[in-house]
This record gives structure tokens, sequence and C-alpha cells, in this order.
């Protein structure tokens, strides 16, 4: 591995208030509690929401600046890369007003990860900024991949990795289907070109590449994390919550530091948004 980190990543001097995030929960869904622990670490005050509270409206999103659509495998998968979540939005009126809503307040910021980054791109037409980006289909490997992998921070208006653009680290994936899959070819190349891509896979020599196994999924130039042109909303299939902490990795350079990891900014920058 070629690690090359370009911020010193440290937690910033914030107000003591903790704003109210949403973890976002489905059935299948097992990655609420890293991300809660990232997020709640940041400063954040962190509300378990299973989807079952939005659709019956037992919560509404209207108490929350934040939202974190977590990883896992709602619905076993077996309708498809976070199909059946998004769907259950779509097509129920309260949920999707409810998200809807969210998504247009310009006060708000959502971030998912693996199956929520499957159903948030689902739900790009809700999403203002978002209709371009892919849908998520199975690995070209055709087999489940979960192991660390090389990524690089591209530079992209993403609230989430503000500083951190031109790092290469390493990070967790675990997913099955995460090819992104553009409407069109060329798409790809266009939201590279327009900033809108801010994760890639990279070899060794800290190249961007489209083969396996650097690249788990096969994704077309690499391309493993997108965000908005407000930078309010981002996706991504690797898991930067199960990695904030440097006991969490398989490998790190001695020289990072004994507790949080770089990855730990990402949820830092979040904080620092709100103000």
């Amino acid at each position: 591995m070629s690690v090359h980190c370009t911020f010193p990543f440290r937690a910033p001097a914030l107000s003591t208030t903790r704003p109210k995030i949403a973890i976002l929960r489905e059935q299948g869904v097992n990655g609420q509690l890293e991300m809660a622990a990232a997020f709640d670490r940041a400063g954040f005050s962190c509300i378990d929401v299973h989807m079952s509270d939005i659709l019956t409206g037992q919560v509404s999103l209207t108490d929350f600046q934040g939202l974190a659509d977590c990883g896992g495998f709602s619905y076993g998968d077996m309708l498809g890369a976070g199909s059946g979540w998004a769907k259950s939005i779509l097509f129920n009126p309260r949920a999707s007003d409810e998200f809807t809503a969210f998504f247009q307040r310009e006060n708000t910021f959502a971030l998912g990860v693996c199956n929520g980054c499957q159903m948030m791109a689902q739900l790009r037409d809700l999403i203002p900024g978002a209709t371009t980006w892919p849908l998520f289909a199975r690995n070209r490997s055709e087999q489940f991949e979960a192991r660390l992998v090389m990524v690089e921070i591209t530079d992209s208006p993403s609230l989430f990795l503000q500083g951190m653009a031109g790092s290469r680290l390493p990070i967790v994936v675990s997913h099955g289907e995460g090819y992104a899959q553009f409407s069109q070819e060329e798409m790809a190349k266009q939201a590279l070109d327009n900033k809108l891509v801010a994760l890639r896979y990279i070899n060794n020599n800290g190249q961007m590449t489209e083969s396996y196994p650097a690249n788990p999924n096969g994704s077309p130039l690499g391309i493993t994390g997108l965000t908005t042109p407000d930078g309010r909303f981002t996706i991504m299939m690797p898991h930067p919550e199960r990695i904030f902490l440097t006991h969490q990795y398989s490998w790190l350079p001695e020289t990072w530091l004994p507790e949080a990891g770089p990855w730990m900014q990402l949820f830092w920058n979040a904080r620092r948004w709100i103000g």
C-alpha cells in the first residue's frame, strides 16, 4: 500500500451543542452501531431511526439536520442492491414526502454508505443535483468482496471530504453489488469532469484502476463515491465508519495517531459544516 494523507486529522474546536442526526436503518441493515459511534464521537446526537418509524409517522425527518443511511443487506438484498429499501420510500406517499422535504431543506446533509449508498442512488430524482448518479449493480467478480482496499479522495464539493482531496487511504469494502452502472457510458467521465466523483479505487502505485482486485467491483474509472454540486449529499460503497479508529486497521503507518484514524475527519467535517 502507498498511503498518502494530505491533511492533519484532528478534532475541530466546536461548541458543546450536539445537533441531531438520524441513523437510518431497514430490515437487514447491520452497520447502524458503527455509524452512530463515528457520528457520536464527532459531536452529534445520534438517534436510531427504523424505516417503520417513518412509514407509521412516529418519527419525522423535520427533527434532524443530518441523515446517515447505513450499510448492510436490506431485505437480504433479495430485491437487488438497496431496491427494496428505496421502493419502501418511493411508493409510500408519507415516506416520499418526508424524504423529499428533507432533501429540499438547505440546512440538511446526508451520507449513504454501502446499502445506504445503493438506496440513495435510487432516490436520485428526489435529491437536488443527483439525477446523474449511477445505480449499483452486481460486482464484475460475481462474488461478495470484503477486505481492505485503497481509494483516492478526489477534488469535489462534498462537505464530508473538504480538505482531504489528494489523499490515498485504505478503507473497508463489504458488498456484492457495488458496480457503478451509469445510464450512459460517457456519464462516468462527465461525473469526474464535473467534480461529482468523491472517491475512486486505486492500485498499489496510487493510480486509478478498473482492474480486480484493487477495484473490487470493476466500476468504470474506479468510481466508488459521488456527491452533489452543493456537496450536501454524498454516497459511497466503502465503509469509513468501520475504520475511523486506528485499532480497526489490519495495516497502518506507524506515524498515525494512536486513536483516531484519518477517516474520522469525514465525520468531523460534517460537524464543522453545521457550525
